[in-house]
């Protein structure tokens, strides 16, 4: 078994109580990388630094930081100063508040991380905070640093782990009373009862392995024929339909392609 390498070191702190932890990636994403190559020769290509005004090509120690403020203006800050805004690159996950994982809306979360013991000495304090969590039904939302960035956090026990996912500020994210469109509409009883016998007759346990990225496998099937030296014949784009759709009729026909999938 492969352990992954532990991203941050440092300590849970909730109370008095201080659990020592490795930040490790829970995470490995699948995406299928592509170079850019000159067309004529396949050559890689490189990027090059500018000056839009002279033309000129620049070195790394040309550059400096700008801040747009308005159109063509810019505010110049040096990185000594930016440095001396860094939050204190301490050791510590701090929990803030306990709060029910219900409220805790998942349009917050970013990237999740395992936490797991850093020594062997802090096993019994894990699983307490763990298992003291699954009992209560809590979740904890704490701040940490970790290169030189602060992170707001939700912490969470999963099938005997804990979780950490970094979060998203309030500001950050875009309430619903913002976006206009959003439909005000009577739907009628019937309309009603039969989308929530759909809605049953498609339900099931969750079960993450049924689901597959099928645009990349369909990528990656076109580059092994194509380093094969097979022929790629590419099918035209299907035309969307733009008929009008009968929602009652859509309903039933929808219900009777559940029950055959069911029954089958």
């Amino acid at each position: 078994m492969t352990v992954p390498r532990a991203l941050w070191t440092g300590a849970i702190s909730f109370g008095l109580v201080n659990v020592p932890v490795k930040l490790t990636t829970a995470v490995s994403k699948k995406d299928v990388r592509f170079h850019q190559l000159h067309a004529a020769d396949g050559a890689r290509i490189e990027q090059r630094r500018v000056c839009t005004a002279d033309g000129e090509e620049l070195a790394w120690g040309d550059l400096v930081k700008g801040y747009e403020i308005s159109p063509g203006r810019h505010v110049i800050v040096a990185p000594e100063e930016l440095e001396a805004l860094d939050p204190d690159a301490t050791r510590t996950i701090d929990v803030l508040d306990f709060v029910n994982e219900a409220d805790v809306d998942p349009v917050y979360y970013q990237h999740p991380y395992y936490l797991v013991p850093d020594k062997p000495t802090s096993d019994k304090a894990y699983a307490l905070l763990r298992e003291a969590m699954v009992r209560t039904g809590k979740v904890a939302i704490a701040r940490f640093v970790m290169r030189s960035k602060e992170y707001l956090a939700v912490i969470r026990p999963r099938d005997g782990a804990l979780l950490l996912s970094t979060m998203l500020f309030g500001d950050e994210v875009v309430a619903v009373d913002e976006i206009d469109g959003l439909p005000d509409v009577e739907i009628d009883d019937r309309e009603m009862s039969m989308a929530e016998q759909l809605i049953e007759q498609l339900t099931t346990e969750f079960d993450a392995s049924r689901y597959e990225d099928r645009y990349r496998q369909r990528v990656l099937d076109l580059l092994e024929a194509k380093a094969e030296g097979k022929d790629v014949v590419v099918a035209p784009a299907a035309e969307e339909s733009s008929a009008v759709v009968d929602l009652v009729a859509a309903l039933e026909a929808s219900l009777e392609e559940a029950e055959k999938r069911r029954s089958a």
